[in-house]
């Protein structure tokens, strides 16, 4: 079984067929999906997309790029929002310094109190970066002197010295179509290098369709294709890499309760 630790079901790329995406992931063994909080004004409906598919969470934060409309939010409005069990995780929050659709300041703030939210629950942080190595890890290591959380880099694909400073920090990586993509050499090499009771697998759908897909909407049931991927990189089974990656999303994602998930 596979887990898609990281989607985005409530966007309107699948209005109105969410049913067959979830039918096709469970038929290409993708027995459990997170799908991902960008902004607060949905929390309602990712709610009720995990209350409506047994083995389909959610989490609640706002995205980097979300966080200028979002100035107001505090820790404890987190932490409430956390409060159903539907919710299996903190963001996704983090740093974009790419495209910087709001204020780095304004982002580094969102994050902190999303760091402190994923510390008060003791649900994970789902951590957004992009072109923010050197604040995100220094933000994560002054956070973390402060109280203990867990958490994961979604989305891998930046540096190795990011990956490794996020391990040394307790984090997890977790990697996405990506690294199938003909240019990715680097992001392979390090994936490649990274302890395997650290990784997890996702999607990003509907971004990112990994090869032999790439081009098209990405969906839960692509993640078999990376996992198939990172497994030949590190000369394992398949079925032994998505069996380590399930168990590293459910150490990591406590809440998520595997019982939850339809067997075949």
């Amino acid at each position: 079984m596979l887990i898609d630790s990281h989607c985005h079901l409530d966007f309107p790329e699948y209005a109105g067929e969410l049913d067959a995406v979830i039918a096709r992931a469970r038929a290409a063994g993708v027995g459990g999906m997170v799908t991902i909080s960008t902004t607060l004004s949905r929390a309602a409906k990712l709610q009720g997309i995990a209350q409506r598919f047994p083995g389909v969470w959610c989490s609640v934060g706002v995205h980097p790029h979300e966080t200028e409309n979002h100035t107001e939010i505090t820790t404890k409005d987190l932490v409430r929002l956390a409060e159903s069990e539907a919710v299996v995780g903190i963001g996704e929050t983090g740093l974009d310094y790419h495209y910087e659709h709001s204020p780095r300041k304004v982002q580094q703030n969102l994050f902190r109190s999303h760091i402190g939210a994923a510390r008060e629950t003791a649900l994970p942080l789902i951590v957004h970066t992009r072109d923010a190595d050197e604040d995100t890890i220094g933000i994560l290591s002054e956070e973390m002197e402060q109280g203990s959380f867990t958490g994961l880099i979604h989305c891998f694909s930046t540096s190795r010295w990011l990956a490794e400073q996020a391990i040394l920090l307790g984090l997890y990586v977790s990697v996405a179509g990506i690294v199938t993509f003909k240019n990715a050499t680097d992001l392979r090499d390090t994936v490649v290098a990274l302890p395997q009771e650290r990784l997890l697998v996702e999607t990003d759908a509907p971004f990112l369709a990994p090869v032999p897909n790439r081009g098209k909407r990405n969906e839960p049931a692509f993640v078999a294709h990376t996992a198939e991927c990172i497994a030949k990189l590190r000369g394992t089974e398949v079925t032994a890499f998505a069996e380590a990656t399930t168990a590293n999303f459910f150490r990591l994602f406590t809440r998520a309760n595997r019982t939850e998930v339809p067997t075949a």
